[in-house]
């Protein structure tokens, strides 16, 4: 098989990996969303692939719930009919996480044994399996902060598992593309700061989410559900109320929000700005394409940010503008490559 071939399908199966991911992120922000993440109360990698199978099994699961501070303080009138629903979305959530631990080790040893992978191109995928690995026990960690004293998850926890989620989503479709479309060596000079204005759109993003993580972790989107001020003001009073003055940036509903709705904001005028420049140049084709992609998926995304928080964060659009945000990301991804293939 030529080179070239071996090339397409390693990327093929990257690309198939990344959208696992992008599943499993939009089924992480639907078991938030349900609060079913805490209806499982052990981390079992094995064991734990099975569900309960007989009503002593599915006593024993909800036994265990019924000792944990969500029960005692959200659910105590709960039943078991109402417990299975939210134990078979967790439960479901933690599947695909396997499923995509499986889904991106047993090609990639069969990839390295048939010696498709070169040196640099293995260690960069096993890098991401490693990653892949922190990301459940992140998930566990995130968990367990849920099972103590306070029946919520802790927000720098969730915020560190989304980011993580969002890294090897990244990780995975940067190395895909370098297959499909290698990096030009001697790029073209005019295109320089273009490249670097996309290097910059791809951090804020990435920024956005991690806000969005915040906003999630501490449900801000369902306060000062008005747009584009935020309960009348542009600046909300309440943004520096807490004590010591920097736990505001994480604890505090009006800023977290505040700064999810301002990187927005900016994205708003800098994607528009990086389009218009864009246009003004010869830019290859793909690029071109790309560029068009990124102001697209900006503007679904802010749309769907504005009904969710309008609308006070209904499941449906909030998985959605969570979706909205790995496209976003995507495309950020892909117009950055392909400036560096210019």
């Amino acid at each position: 098989m030529s080179d070239q071939a071996s090339r397409r399908q390693v990327a093929a199966w990257l690309l198939v990996c990344c959208a696992l991911v992008f599943a499993i992120v939009v089924v992480g922000g639907v078991t938030r969303l349900t609060h079913s993440g805490l209806s499982i109360t052990e981390w079992q990698p094995i064991v734990g692939t099975v569900p309960p199978l007989s009503d002593a099994a599915w006593q024993e699961a909800f036994a265990k719930y019924q000792r944990t501070p969500e029960f005692q303080q959200v659910n105590r009138h709960m039943s078991m009919a109402e417990f299975k629903p939210i134990f078979w979305m967790e439960w479901a959530h933690r599947l695909l996480g396997r499923l995509i631990g499986f889904a991106f080790f047993v090609p990639f040893l069969y990839f390295l044994l048939r010696r498709r992978l070169d040196s640099s191109l293995s260690w960069r995928l096993l890098g991401i399996f490693v990653l892949g690995g922190l990301q459940g026990a992140m998930g566990w960690y995130m968990v367990q902060s849920g099972l103590v004293d306070d029946p919520r998850v802790s927000q720098f926890r969730l915020t560190a598992h989304l980011g993580l989620a969002f890294l090897i989503y990244g990780l995975m479709f940067w190395v895909a593309l370098g297959l499909l479309h290698p990096r030009d060596a001697h790029p073209d000079p005019q295109f320089a700061g273009l490249r670097s204005f996309s290097t910059w759109l791809v951090g804020l993003v990435f920024v956005m989410v991690l806000t969005g993580g915040f906003v999630a972790g501490i449900r801000a989107g369902f306060a000062y559900n008005t747009f584009p001020l935020m309960n009348g003001h542009a600046v909300p009073p309440e943004l520096f109320m807490l004590q010591p003055w920097w736990l505001n940036f994480f604890s505090n509903m009006a800023t977290v929000q505040f700064n999810h709705r301002l990187l927005a904001w900016v994205l708003a005028f800098l994607v528009p700005w990086f389009w218009l420049r864009g246009r003004r140049v010869r830019l290859p084709a793909p690029a071109r394409f790309a560029s068009h992609g990124l102001l697209a998926a900006l503007v679904l995304q802010v749309a769907l940010g504005i009904a969710t928080l309008l609308l006070v964060v209904p499941i449906g659009l909030a998985a959605a503008h969570q979706a909205g945000a790995v496209v976003l990301f995507t495309a950020a991804l892909w117009l950055a490559h392909e400036l560096r293939r210019g």
